[in-house]
């Protein structure tokens, strides 16, 4: 079964003619989605007239693009899972991922991943289901996560992410009482004889930024409920760096086994906002603080983590 999906430009450009392949680039699309809607011999056409990759367009004409994509083959497990669904359209959903889910199938958790749950739900719904995660959670770390649901929204996305046009911000409690705000840069490599384990490297680490705020101090137990932003996405970069500063993140196996506020890393991906890879408008979400994280933020008074547009900018 072959779905179809079909998108409509008008041109608008007044310099030189770009051709078909050379405006897609630039809308973001990849050099893989352009080869399949190249396959098909109506997959563009300018003012309904039948063209190629390499038609030059002009001001005032219509660009239709016609996206197939062959129902995918079912290699990840569907599975019944209760899952958290923030917002979903025909391009993209977002959804809150629980603590203990890991994202994709692995070695120990073949039937247990978001990706199992939502092969399950598409299953249902009748849909093809082919799992194209944009930004990546550990395990433990609970929140917002993108996925898109065409190939073509993932290029975009995934372009957007490379260019850091995906604005993620979390949320994380850390041992200690933390500097109000700061800048953390500082490289990071894998721990030598660990798989698992990264740690700050100056010799050895690539480079990984991370701006923070401090929110609330929580007195009775010694731990500050920060606020966070990746300049890069280097794997367990908020853990390392404050593990390194010395307030890591409470309940993180690998960096602070302390249990006793929280069994998992005290991690929440809180915020996200992007363009609509389709429609350019303006997305942002927030997920709503998880209860194993609530003893550490001050919820009877004003929480300025939830009210939109009066944090300062981070970084």
């Amino acid at each position: 079964m072959i779905q179809e999906r079909k998108w409509t430009y008008t041109i608008t450009n007044d310099t030189t003619p770009l051709t078909v392949e050379e405006f897609l680039r630039q809308q973001g699309y990849s050099h893989n989605v352009i080869s399949c809607i190249r396959r098909f011999e109506d997959g563009f056409s300018i003012d309904g007239q039948p063209a190629f990759s390499s038609s030059p367009l002009n001001r005032g004409q219509i660009l239709t693009v016609c996206l197939r994509e062959p129902e995918p083959k079912g290699s990840i497990p569907p599975v019944p899972m209760d899952l958290d669904i923030i917002y979903e359209d025909a391009d993209l959903l977002v959804v809150n991922k629980a603590a203990d889910t890991a994202v994709h199938p692995s070695q120990g958790h073949r039937c247990n991943s978001l990706a199992n749950g939502l092969a399950w739900r598409c299953l249902q719904k009748g849909e093809p289901f082919v799992f194209r995660a944009i930004n990546r959670l550990d395990r433990d770390t609970t929140g917002l996560l993108i996925v898109a649901k065409h190939m073509l929204s993932a290029s975009i996305l995934s372009d957007m992410a490379a260019k850091r046009q995906l604005h993620r911000e979390y949320l994380a409690i850390v041992s200690g009482f933390a500097p109000l705000r700061g800048t953390i840069s500082l490289p990071i490599a894998r721990k030598e004889g660990s798989v698992l384990m990264r740690c700050v490297d100056f010799s050895n680490g690539e480079y990984a930024c991370t701006h923070y705020q401090r929110l609330f101090y929580h007195s009775e137990s010694g731990h500050s409920l920060i606020r966070v932003r990746l300049d890069t996405g280097r794997t367990h970069q908020i853990r390392v760096h404050f593990h390194f500063l010395g307030h890591p993140l409470p309940g993180d196996f690998l960096y602070c086994p302390d249990y006793s506020h929280i069994r998992r890393q005290a991690l929440h991906s809180w915020r996200l906002s992007f363009l609509h890879p389709m429609t350019k408008e303006p997305l942002s979400f927030t997920a709503p603080v998880p209860a194993d994280m609530l003893w550490a933020c001050p919820l009877e008074e004003c929480p300025p983590y939830y009210i939109d547009g009066h944090l300062s900018p981070l970084g």
